[in-house]
């Protein structure tokens, strides 16, 4: 007889199927932001389109990822994971190839929006395949499944660390902005291939009387997960300040914006080095709605902090304040938002939950950002007061919540 116990190092043991779909996390934005970063750049100084007609396209491929994110898990749970990822593989490679070619608006439209359409696929299927494997693990082993996802979200804010410094090489190399996206392309090329090797075919579910319209008034007539959208809502249209808030903030403090990429480094390897060590201990000591409230109320005091701190060098003390307070508060609630969900949703419908949670929130930050925009002009004090009470305000919410499952007992394996 042998018995499973959780695992306590610095990393938990993941089986196979865990890493391949960590690993995805990592290629994947590392594909995207090797690409990203340089798009408003390429578009303005390589086509010389107007500064409206860039905003319009990113916009549109933020919409065409986001907003579509419901359609990928609603496909997830009608079809299984496989050929929704490896639908979304091939659509952004044929977008990344796209793009690298495309020299008309129309052209850069229709490339972009096929790039956010696959990531609406391929996202969702990912991540809630990860949350019931999680939660699988969890089970199994006694891992805790927060920390399960933490690495998954580590992973993915590695890549998004190490995805510029690629396009940035490239570019140093003698590249361009065509070799970046070729480069995207030549990684989800590898992602294509490992998941058509290693990823297991699901029998897809037959339609049944409760498919199509039934199916989404299951998820969004269901308070709790609804309560948890709004929650999480309220953490995307803070997150989104570092976008919007923090680049004027930096310019107001040192009359430039040239810093952001040194903070937006900063956020990065803090979740890299920090996330697995903090989601180890408040997954042992928390449950998951408490991390989702303590870091909601962490976050708010990111903003809380803004006008209280004093100018540090260079001016930048009170932005690098926010920064740091607003990623811990991610590295908290985010594993604990997404482990909530397996216990608010049906499994059959996971999928199609994942993707709403993300979409909700998607539309959340363009009303949010909107909203934001309207108070940069108003006194510090107000803005940031204003600022703070939407994380507040989703604590709130997060309170009316099931504590969530404790992490259970060991189990004991019997083996020959």
């Amino acid at each position: 007889m042998t018995t499973a116990t959780p695992d306590t190092g610095a990393t938990p043991a993941l089986k196979p199927y865990l890493r391949l779909l960590t690993a995805t996390q990592f290629a994947f934005n590392t594909g995207f932001y090797a690409v990203l970063p340089y798009l408003a750049a390429h578009l303005g100084d390589g086509l010389g389109m107007a500064g409206w007609i860039v905003g319009l396209v990113l916009g549109l491929r933020t919409f065409s990822q986001q907003g579509l994110f419901v359609v990928g898990g609603a496909l997830t749970d009608r079809y299984g994971p496989r050929p929704v990822v490896l639908t979304g593989c091939v659509l952004r490679i044929a977008g990344f190839c796209w793009l690298a070619q495309a020299g008309s608006t129309a052209t850069v439209i229709g490339a972009v929006l096929l790039i956010g359409f696959a990531a609406a696929l391929f996202s969702p299927a990912v991540e809630s395949e990860t949350a019931r494997a999680a939660v699988a693990h969890e089970t199994a082993t006694g891992t805790p499944r927060a920390q399960v996802l933490a690495v998954f979200s580590a992973a993915g804010q590695a890549g998004a660390f190490l995805g510029p410094l690629l396009g940035s090489l490239l570019l140093l190399l003698g590249g361009d902005f065509r070799t970046a996206c070729l480069a995207g392309a030549v990684v989800f090329v590898g992602v294509l291939a490992g998941h058509a090797k290693l990823m297991p075919h699901r029998p897809h579910r037959p339609p049944t009387a409760r498919t199509g319209a039934a199916l989404p008034r299951e998820v969004f007539a269901n308070r709790p997960f609804l309560v948890l959208c709004l929650a999480y809502s309220s953490y995307l249209v803070s997150y989104n300040q570092l976008y919007l808030a923090l680049p004027a903030e930096v310019e107001r403090a040192t009359g430039s914006q040239s810093a952001l990429g040194g903070l937006f480094a900063l956020s990065s390897l803090l979740v890299v080095v920090a996330q697995l060590p903090l989601t180890r201990w408040s997954a042992r000591r928390l449950p998951p709605r408490t991390a989702l409230v303590t870091g909601l109320a962490v976050v708010a005091t990111g903003f809380v902090a803004v006008p209280l701190a004093p100018d540090g060098p260079a001016g930048l003390l009170p932005a690098a304040a926010l920064v740091v307070l607003l990623t811990l508060g991610q590295m908290l609630l985010v594993p604990a938002a997404r482990g909530l969900v397996p216990d608010l949703v049906d499994d059959h419908r996971l999928g199609l939950a994942t993707g709403a949670l993300s979409s909700v929130s998607g539309l959340a930050v363009l009303v949010g950002s909107a909203a934001t925009g309207t108070l940069l002009d108003t006194p510090g004090a107000v803005l940031w007061t204003v600022l703070a009470t939407v994380p507040l305000t989703g604590a709130a919410l997060a309170l009316t919540l099931p504590g969530g499952r404790r992490t259970p007992e060991p189990v004991t394996a019997v083996t020959d």
